[in-house]
């Protein structure tokens, strides 16, 4: 059974999550108008959010980025610090260099670390911060390019790839999270999914992108859905620029040798850039990501948007290249039927999120005319879907034992196996809804056990060598 505490802060949370729930119907019945704000909320006012970090200070950088013009919607970056790696090189402990470098961008006395880097700095006579910043340097990783432009306040003082460089840097998998909340609270840059994130992007060695969907009832379904699968989109079209740049970049350099300044202005020259001459590449996917090896992963309701995002990757095909969505993880997904399971009839007044308050959560999501558990986005299991099971990417099921939702995704993996899909079940004795993901117990053992049991699962899929365990 769950500690005393777990009970308290349970029965405490409930009642929370109920106010803010009833406060949602509540504003809803003020608006006058009754039209929703097509370009919506991605966070509350009430959510502890984390500040982006650019620099790896605690082996992962951040960056949060903006993508659709007339939504919310967002993304957060997780960059482990693991793709310094030159691509020709194992991974290997955090240099000296780099170390400095990081402690040069969180710090704000400049004069004070301009004195202290100089004094250690080997190539030569004495200069100012931006001098040394500015070098050319090469660490235990083999990478050349680490630019943390810091020379002046107010600028962008976090990690920056070197666009010509980019072959020397390591690939790595790329991973969408969907955090949970049912569809009304809960987001990417929220301290929970924060934590969360960064421990993912540190043992499944990959580049988590969180994304921060529209929240209901501001935007009802398909809002969130639609959101998912954008953001794939996204990818591949970010993907795709990164190869036309650096084919640009290419034929820039052809035909003769060019050198120091030139061959830097002329390799950002060549660069895709809007019309205001911004470049439209990513630095961090287009250095470091790997679309081929996509997972998706998604925690309570973002495990229904993640399963919804798979079926449409596998109906677009081609059409997405070069993403391939090669895995999914679907944790505690927030299923639900119009027929109760033995779970929901059992656990139906469970820990933290009962079968009443998610219900409640379902009609502030769903259209009150299309208002149904038997809805496609929340029954996994209605017959005719599409695309046929068999077609689906293998995934990962996450349960708890102490949770209502527990049987219906068992039995969705079932399915899945019925057509030889690889869909194993994870299911954690005396664990709750959330149990890795909530912030009170993101610390526990169990939590840090499943995280670790995820990085297992889901490096059978992302190994450049086939299905083998990287370790």
């Amino acid at each position: 059974m769950p500690s005393v505490a777990v009970k308290f802060y349970s029965v405490f949370f409930k009642l929370l999550v109920k106010h803010r729930l009833q406060n949602r119907i509540q504003s809803l019945l003020d608006d006058a108008n009754g039209k929703n704000d097509s370009f919506g909320v991605t966070t509350r006012s009430e959510e502890s959010v984390a500040a982006a970090s650019p620099v790896f200070t605690d082996g992962v950088a951040t960056k949060d980025i903006h993508i659709d013009a007339f939504t919310s919607l967002s993304i957060r970056i997780f960059l482990p610090e693991s793709a310094l790696s030159s691509a020709d090189a194992g991974s290997r402990p955090k240099s000296k260099t780099l170390r400095r470098l990081d402690a040069v961008a969180e710090s704000q006395d400049s004069t004070t670390l301009s004195r202290d880097l100089v004094r250690r700095n080997s190539y030569g006579p004495s200069g100012t911060l931006n001098s040394v910043v500015d070098q050319t340097r090469r660490n235990s990783y083999g990478v050349e390019h680490l630019n943390f432009n810091m020379s002046e306040v107010g600028v962008y003082r976090g990690y920056l790839p070197t666009f010509e460089n980019r072959r020397s840097f390591r690939k790595l998998p790329v991973m969408l999270q969907f955090h949970g909340g049912g569809f009304v609270s809960g987001s990417k840059d929220s301290v929970a999914n924060d934590f969360f994130c960064r421990r993912i992007a540190k043992l499944c060695d990959v580049i988590v992108l969180a994304v921060g969907y529209r929240l209901a009832p501001e935007n009802r379904y398909p809002a969130a859905f639609e959101d998912g699968w954008k953001v794939l989109n996204w990818l591949a079209k970010e993907a795709n620029l990164a190869e036309c740049s650096k084919s640009l970049v290419g034929r820039g350099g052809a035909g003769g040798s060019i050198t120091g300044d030139s061959k830097k202005s002329d390799g950002h020259r060549n660069m895709v850039a809007d019309t205001f001459g911004a470049s439209m590449v990513e630095p961090w996917l287009a250095a470091h990501g790997d679309p081929s090896r996509c997972v998706i992963l998604g925690v309570s309701c973002g495990a229904n948007i993640a399963d919804y995002v798979s079926r449409k990757a596998v109906e677009a095909g081609k059409l997405i290249e070069p993403v391939k969505v090669v895995a999914q993880v679907l944790m505690y997904p927030f299923f639900i039927g119009s027929i109760p399971t033995h779970s929901e009839i059992k656990l139906a007044n469970s820990y933290f999120y009962d079968k009443a308050m998610c219900i409640l959560a379902w009609k502030l999501f769903l259209p009150e005319e299309d208002y149904s558990l038997d809805h496609p986005a929340a029954n996994p299991l209605l017959p005719n879907r599409s695309p046929p099971l068999k077609l689906m990417p293998p995934t990962l099921t996450i349960v708890a034992e102490h949770d209502w939702m527990r049987d219906r995704a068992i039995a969705y993996s079932e399915e899945l196996r019925k057509v030889n899909v690889d869909a194993p079940v994870l299911e954690y004795k005396d664990a709750v809804h959330e149990f890795a993901t909530l912030d009170m117990l993101q610390k526990t053992p169990q939590a840090l056990a499943c995280a670790e049991d995820i990085s297992i699962w889901v490096k059978k899929y992302i190994s450049i060598r086939g299905h083998e365990f990287s370790y």
